[in-house]
Formats: structure tokens, C-alpha cells, sequence
């Protein structure tokens, strides 16, 4: 139950964020790593049984874990829990974000299709919107900092679920509607979506430099974004994302520019 767990599962599971973390002051990371750590617990609970009652019952568990955290209960002895638990205690970290994704996460278990493409959004801005929202905050963010932060969220998770769509679907996940309202293709629609709420974080005041390495896992999902606007078949045959160097720049930009 401490830090090094937490850092070593986000390593094994969630590398994008990992690389990113590893470059982060040592402070950012005592925050960051607990809350990517939760997140990917969150994001595999809907999928850790074929039986979504059994999904369901993973992510209240969770619920209930940060309701009690918030509350200032005792943490579990867990290795994510825990440490997730000290952190809401020390930072005195909102936990509304956390349980929200955590809720919005129970419609994966049961794998309920999305009826239109403002269904999905939600479901970012709750789950990504709402982790990047968190971090943010925990890393000494305002009340501005965290609106350009779940803005920047609902980017990042456009770009993320369309590289994942083509895999999702295979499995039989309900990812997108066909059509967006005016028979717009929806993954098309994601996108721009997304380059909006982009468009909308960088139109508002830099974070707070402390804030700022909340935002280095973001940094591809513009160009994401835009390959996906541009080359729409990529994202049907599961080959939408960058090279290795355009990764790297993008990561190197936006610590340079304190901006995703």
C-alpha cells in the first residue's frame, strides 16, 4: 500500500501516462500516481467479469471506498485504495470528480450503446474530464485552472476512444452511434468535438505552473484529433495515432508551452 504500487501498475497499464508522470517533480508525482492508478482501476472494473452485475458491483465498491475517504474514514489496506485515501486526506481533494467517473463507468459494464454523440461526451467528461479535473485539483489548481482542465479532458478522451474504437468494436463494445444528427458521420463529429473543447482550453489563461504536468499526458490529443477530421479510415482500421517522434514532440511542447 503506498506510492510504488500505484507507480508500477500506471507503468505496467497505462504507459502514456507513465512516461509522462516520470518526467514530472517528484511532488506532482506523489499526486498524480495514486490518481492514474485509481483511474485505471475504474476504467477495468467493467470489463474484469462477463457478467456486468459483477463489473457493477466492482465500481460501487469503489463509490463507496471514496464516499468513506471523503468523509475521512480510515483507508482500506489496498494498494490503490489506500494511497488514493491518503492523498484525498492530505490535499483535502474534492472526491465528486472520482465518484462521477466512477458512476459513469457502470454503463461499460453493461455495455449500453450511446444513443447520440452528446451521450458520449458526457461519458468523457466524466471519466477523463473528471480525472484530469482531479489531478489538477491536486495539484494545487483553482477553479479556473480545473474548467480548462475538464476541457482539455473531454479532448483527451475524444482522442483516446477513437484510437480505441476499432478495438472496442471487435470485442463488441458499443463505442459510437452510426450517425450524428444530420447524418454526420459520429467519429468525425467526436473529433471536431473535441478540437473545440481544445480550442476552448487554449483560449483561457495558462495553469498555474504547479497544475501544469496534469496536462503532458494531453499532449497528442490535438493532433489526434485532426488526423482523425483528416483520415477518418483510420480510425475504423485501429491505425489512428503518431510516430514515435511526433509523440515525442508533442510531449516536448507542451511542456514547453504550458499548453495541450
Amino acid at each position: 500500500m503506498s506510492l510504488e504500487d500505484c507507480r508500477r501498475l500506471v507503468t505496467e497499464g497505462d504507459p502514456a501516462r507513465a512516461h509522462a508522470t516520470h518526467a514530472a517533480p517528484p511532488e506532482a508525482q506523489a499526486v498524480l500516481w495514486p490518481l492514474y492508478a485509481l483511474n485505471l482501476e475504474l476504467a477495468r472494473a467493467p470489463f474484469a467479469s462477463a457478467e456486468p452485475m459483477v463489473g457493477e458491483m466492482r465500481l460501487q465498491w469503489w463509490i463507496d471506498t471514496l464516499e468513506r475517504a471523503g468523509a475521512g474514514a480510515v483507508p482500506p489496506h489496498h494498494e490503490v485504495a489506500g494511497p488514493v485515501a491518503e492523498l484525498i486526506a492530505t490535499r483535502g481533494l474534492d472526491v465528486a470528480p472520482l465518484i462521477a467517473s466512477a458512476e459513469a463507468r457502470k454503463r461499460d459494464a453493461w455495455n449500453e450503446p450511446f444513443a447520440d454523440l452528446g451521450e458520449v461526451l458526457a461519458h468523457l467528461d466524466a471519466t477523463a474530464g473528471g480525472l484530469l479535473d482531479a489531478a489538477v485539483a491536486g495539484l494545487g489548481g483553482d477553479v479556473a485552472d480545473r474548467a480548462q482542465a475538464r476541457a482539455v479532458g473531454r479532448a483527451q478522451g475524444a482522442a483516446n476512444w477513437l484510437m480505441a474504437a476499432a478495438e472496442l468494436a471487435a470485442r463488441g463494445r458499443e463505442v459510437l452511434p452510426a450517425v450524428e444528427v444530420g447524418g454526420e458521420d459520429a467519429a468525425v463529429a467526436l473529433a471536431a468535438a473535441g478540437l473545440a473543447a481544445l480550442a476552448e482550453a487554449r483560449a483561457m489563461p495558462k495553469l498555474s505552473p504547479a497544475a501544469r504536468p496534469a496536462l503532458w499526458p494531453a499532449a497528442e490529443a490535438g493532433a489526434v484529433l485532426r488526423m482523425a477530421q483528416a483520415e477518418p479510415g483510420r480510425i475504423a482500421a485501429g491505425t489512428l495515432g503518431l510516430s514515435e517522434f511526433a509523440r515525442r514532440w508533442q510531449s516536448l511542447r507542451v511542456v514547453m508551452t504550458g499548453r495541450a
